[in-house]
């Protein structure tokens, strides 16, 4: 049986069709889902892809937050499916407190695009089982609000507990404290990443490897071997 990822649309996203096409490449059944509606239509996980939702008005992923999809994957992703938010995504999975933590506008309040080096922190989540801890990636990143903030406090019990999932190298593009990429929920189904891992998926576009591919195939034997 063919795996389902769905791929949540919202006003103002931009990556939903590229995420859909990681999936397929992935060799899963991308499952198109509206912002409006609450049936995940029985998908195995979900993807809250990047762009500007809603514009980014009043913060990014304020407003998708109360979208009716979010509702469902709030209450499903509490119970353990799989969620992976890229971008604004990740912005989402912060305002639903789904993730701790905030994101702020970089700190030198300028728009980032560029191939960004990261560290894989962690291989032990439902979006990273097929990295190595420690192996360094190149994907793309494109933000203007990715600075991750959260207390001392927060930021201690996620390096204690081994929930951050990727760390930047080489330069921090956004001044994210600690050079935090991306991190997971206690249980390491929910991961959220500023990176755009579905842009790095095939030798021809993006960076012109395929470092982001192991996002996909991960979830993918995870949910053949559950």
């Amino acid at each position: 049986m063919t795996a389902r990822i769905g791929v949540v649309t919202f006003p103002g996203t931009l990556d939903d069709r590229d995420t859909q096409r990681a999936v397929r490449v992935a060799g899963a059944e991308a499952v198109p889902l509206w912002h409006r509606d609450k049936d995940l239509k029985q998908v195995d996980a979900v993807v809250l892809p990047g762009g500007f939702s809603y514009g980014d008005y009043l913060r990014a992923g304020a407003i998708s937050r109360f979208s009716p999809v979010m509702e469902t994957i709030i209450e499903q992703a509490k119970g353990g499916m799989p969620v992976l938010g890229i971008c604004n995504g990740f912005q989402v999975l912060t305002e639903t407190h789904l993730l701790p933590g905030a994101m702020l506008r970089n700190n030198h309040l300028h728009f980032v695009c560029r191939d960004q080096k990261l560290r894989v922190e962690t291989d032990n989540t439902a979006w990273t089982a097929d990295y190595s801890a420690g192996q360094e990636i190149s994907v793309p990143l494109k933000n203007i609000d990715g600075r991750y903030v959260a207390d001392e406090r927060t930021l201690d019990m996620l390096e204690a507990e081994g929930r951050v999932a990727f760390r930047y190298l080489d330069v921090n593009p956004n001044g994210s404290l600690r050079d935090i990429a991306g991190i997971s929920n206690a249980a390491g189904n929910v991961v959220g990443l500023m990176p755009h891992p579905e842009h790095a998926v095939e030798p021809l576009v993006g960076t012109g490897r395929t470092d982001g591919l192991g996002f996909f195939t991960s979830i993918l034997k995870k949910l053949v071997n559950a």
